[in-house]
């Protein structure tokens, strides 16, 4: 007798997700699919007032994605070439790559181990006479340490953009005591709706918010071939434009961000309670604060930094076998990618990004995910790393 091999629990499940709001979905797709004004338009407006009222900020401006949410961020600041910007090194490479886009040059610092975000002490040390901004990374949904790199910024007068895309809906206090969302911290906040995000879509969007009316003004004009209305265009601008079924699924998602962000919550406390005592691994910081987009583990990797084969890779081929689809976020820092080898970075030279490449892995992570799931990931875990 063939006993059936246990479920696949993949690292994210948006079918469940869809189930959940499919009558809701289907609904406004069809009443956009009705109306005919496919890009632009009511359904667009609605959802930009109701993020830039989510996120605190009184402008909101869509785009067609995070990517381009970063790009138009920089071109708000006219930065081009002869201009640096500091960034991570440990992020996905939108956030470096669209520095490179308008000819400025990406200077990547080294991040803190325990948050994977950057290091303000780091940031401060890389300011030269050419830098123009600097782009923190919330990354995996853990905000970046905001009062030092705020403290930096104004000291150097320097704007900074918020990199928020896997961050949607988190918080950070500021030393008065006060919480703020993401995207309403620096000048300007960019987010990316791609599916995988805490709010995603059904394919690319994008947005960008900002307290500053002038700044807002010129990126509603450059997402848009460089024009207010019709057929006279103030600059070079970009067809970057949220369309309306994109938007329509975004406004019906919106209303349970804050629960499907409380649910990772739960998640990631229960990883953490399940993992806490298998040694070998490293447990990301249990920040309330965090809105969980990932929740990536260290699995601890004691030979040198160009090893071939690290313990992590073993790990995730023998979860496989069971059934468990991890993730690798991220196998080659953007320091060390064949892209940016004419900026002459040594590996080793920001050992904590090279260090974590090594290391990470992302573990089943999604609101519906079950206790019972979790269960076998702890087990599968535990068993795994007596043998590898």
């Amino acid at each position: 007798m063939n006993i059936p091999a246990s479920p696949i629990i993949p690292p994210l499940d948006l079918g469940r997700q869809y189930q959940d709001l499919q009558a809701e979905i289907n609904a406004a797709v069809l009443a956009v699919l009705a109306s005919t004004q496919y890009i632009g338009g009511p359904v667009v407006a609605q959802f930009e007032e109701d993020f830039a009222h989510y996120t605190n900020t009184p402008f909101c401006i869509s785009c067609n994605s995070g990517t381009d949410a970063l790009y138009l961020a920089l071109r708000a600041f006219d930065i081009g070439p002869g201009d640096e910007v500091i960034t991570s090194p440990f992020s996905f490479i939108a956030t470096a790559e669209v520095i490179s886009m308008v000819g400025a040059t990406p200077v990547f610092v080294d991040i803190v181990p325990q948050t994977f975000n950057l290091d303000p002490q780091q940031v401060e040390r890389a300011i030269t006479a050419r830098t123009r901004a600097i782009i923190p990374v919330h990354l995996f949904g853990l905000p970046a340490q905001m009062d030092q790199l705020l403290a930096i910024a104004k000291a150097h007068q320097l704007p900074i953009i918020e990199d928020c895309a896997q961050a949607t809906g988190a918080t950070w206090q500021d030393p008065s005591g006060c919480t703020h969302k993401v995207g309403s911290i620096g000048e300007i906040g960019c987010f990316s709706f791609y599916p995988s995000k805490n709010l995603g879509g059904c394919g690319d969007g994008g947005a960008i918010t900002t307290h500053n009316p002038a700044l807002a003004e010129k990126m509603r004009i450059l997402r848009d071939h460089g024009r207010r209305s019709g057929y006279f265009h103030e600059a070079v601008g970009m067809n970057s434009r949220l369309d309306s079924l994109q938007a329509a699924i975004l406004g019906v998602k919106l209303p349970y961000l804050d629960r499907w962000n409380h649910q990772r919550h739960a998640v990631a406390q229960r990883y953490s309670q399940l993992l806490d005592q298998i040694p070998g691994i490293i447990l990301p910081q249990l920040a309330p604060n965090s809105v969980w987009n990932q929740y990536t583990i260290r699995v601890q990797h004691r030979d040198e930094l160009d090893s071939a084969s690290p313990r992590r890779d073993r790990l995730r081929a023998a979860l496989l076998e069971q059934g468990i689809q991890s993730m690798v976020y991220y196998p080659l820092p953007l320091h060390r990618q064949p892209v940016y080898a004419n900026l002459n970075y040594a590996l080793g030279q920001l050992p904590g990004a090279d260090r974590a490449a090594l290391e990470v892995l992302s573990l089943p992570m999604f609101p519906e995910l079950s206790e019972q799931e979790q269960e076998r990931v702890k087990e599968a875990i535990k068993e795994a790393l007596q043998h590898i």
